[in-house]
């Protein structure tokens, strides 16, 4: 087995810990998933130091207190030891310098923070030579996340986008299958979240960033992940978005609720030249508090042979609980199975959730060892800076749509790169 890999959490929030400040999440994280899939990990001998740093010290002990109840108690005493960033009860936005500087090169950082501070965290660690995973967006404009690019080249590190809808086994299916369906023509998706995410997220929400960076991000990168391999870009977006609802909320003046993209493809490949294929991707998160997924989500692939629907939140597993008070409910262990198996053990290694951050270690752990190059794992379609600069590209294009209000174009320039017009 290769060498264990140390990592750095950053970002002590809902999607790292389950705590959002007053107490475990009402979502459906609420023990987290980096945390509880980084110390199985660790469990598993492919993880070996855990370190945690977020900008309030202060906020470690309850954090610590959570996660002991909440998974050591819940999994068999797995431990959720971890060093922490700062030191001390005190309030550090760069406290994640310090953190980064305590590893050596060949660690890794998990970047779960406000979208803004992607570009600097990701940065400092690359020219550290540390490995990073980002949640998506990789970053809030076109050309930070080709910096990025061009900076783990120069440093031969291993940068990966957390797009873990690659890895829902029926999205995996569906870029198989898309293979055989012809031409790419159609899509659309839909994805919202409830009313109540706001609160978790109003800090942040409609100031730092939108609910199109936030939602929209999954399915634009499954529907690249579906046509790129037939040449497939995109060339022009016209963003709309709906304003109310979050403001009522207490969101700041011009947040948006809703919004929708529309994006014009094209392709350079033979046989397609002057062929056009449209996508329309909408995302919200003022959807109703009770309908019974916390996640709605769903899209429909058509091409000159076929077309593909799926619908990621009802999949034909509903409880009914008279104490929950939400009526029915459409769950999905899928994504994250917190449910343990029959020593006790955290049981969810087949969710995709779980998977994804496997993916990124076991190739952090090659490529450390000299096994793999980065050019491979971009040939294999991880979720590499590179194989998601079109899903950058539409999202930055999107908000610069929405500011300007115009239609934003794409032009492809030299090595496979973007800029927007």
């Amino acid at each position: 087995m290769p060498k264990p890999v140390n990592v750095l959490m950053v970002g002590t929030g809902e999607y790292t810990t389950g705590w959002v400040g007053t107490g475990g999440s009402k979502s459906d994280k609420k023990v987290g998933v980096v945390g509880l899939t980084l110390f199985d990990l660790r469990r598993r001998g492919k993880v070996g130091e855990l370190s945690m740093v977020g900008t309030n010290g202060g906020k470690f002990p309850a954090i610590r207190d959570h996660l002991h109840k909440n998974i050591t108690l819940a999994y068999n005493n797995l431990d959720t030891a971890f060093t922490a960033y700062p030191k001390t009860a005190t309030s550090d936005p760069e406290a994640y310098i310090e953190a980064i500087d305590a590893l050596s090169p060949g660690d890794a950082i998990t970047i779960f923070t406000p979208d803004t501070t992607h570009f600097p965290i990701a940065l400092y660690a690359i020219r550290k030579k540390i490995h990073v995973l980002i949640t998506k967006p990789a970053t809030k404009t076109l050309e930070d996340h080709i910096t990025l690019i061009e900076e783990a080249r120069k440093h031969g590190v291993f940068v990966y986008v957390e797009h873990h809808k690659r890895f829902d086994p029926v999205y995996h299916d569906a870029k198989a299958k898309a293979k055989g369906l012809g031409e790419f023509n159609y899509f659309y998706s839909y994805m919202s979240q409830p009313k109540s995410q706001l609160e978790t997220f109003k800090a942040w929400a409609g100031r730092d960033s939108d609910i199109s960076y936030y939602l929209n991000s999954h399915h634009i990168d499954i529907c690249d992940m579906l046509v790129s391999q037939a040449g497939w870009r995109p060339r022009k977006v016209t963003a709309a978005g709906s304003v109310g609802c979050a403001e009522a909320l207490g969101c700041v003046k011009g947040t948006e609720d809703t919004i929708t993209l529309l994006v014009e493809w094209v392709s350079d490949e033979e046989g397609l030249e002057g062929k056009v294929a449209t996508g329309v991707y909408t995302s919200s998160w003022t959807a109703p508090q009770k309908a019974g997924v916390h996640s709605n989500q769903y899209f429909h692939y058509m091409a000159s042979e076929g077309e593909i629907r799926a619908n990621q939140a009802k999949r034909g597993y509903d409880i009914t609980d008279d104490n929950a008070n939400s009526g029915i409910a459409w769950y999905n262990p899928f994504y994250m199975r917190y449910a343990p198996d029959e020593e006790g053990n955290f049981s969810g290694q087949t969710g995709y959730g779980y998977v994804s951050f496997e993916k990124f270690i076991d190739a952090v752990a090659k490529l450390n060892e000299g096994t793999v190059t980065l050019d491979e794992l971009d040939r294999r379609g991880l979720p590499t800076l590179r194989n998601t600069i079109n899903t950058g590209a539409i999202l930055h294009a999107g908000r610069v749509s929405l500011d300007e209000k115009r239609s934003v174009g794409i032009e492809r320039v030299a090595d496979g790169l973007l800029k927007l017009v």
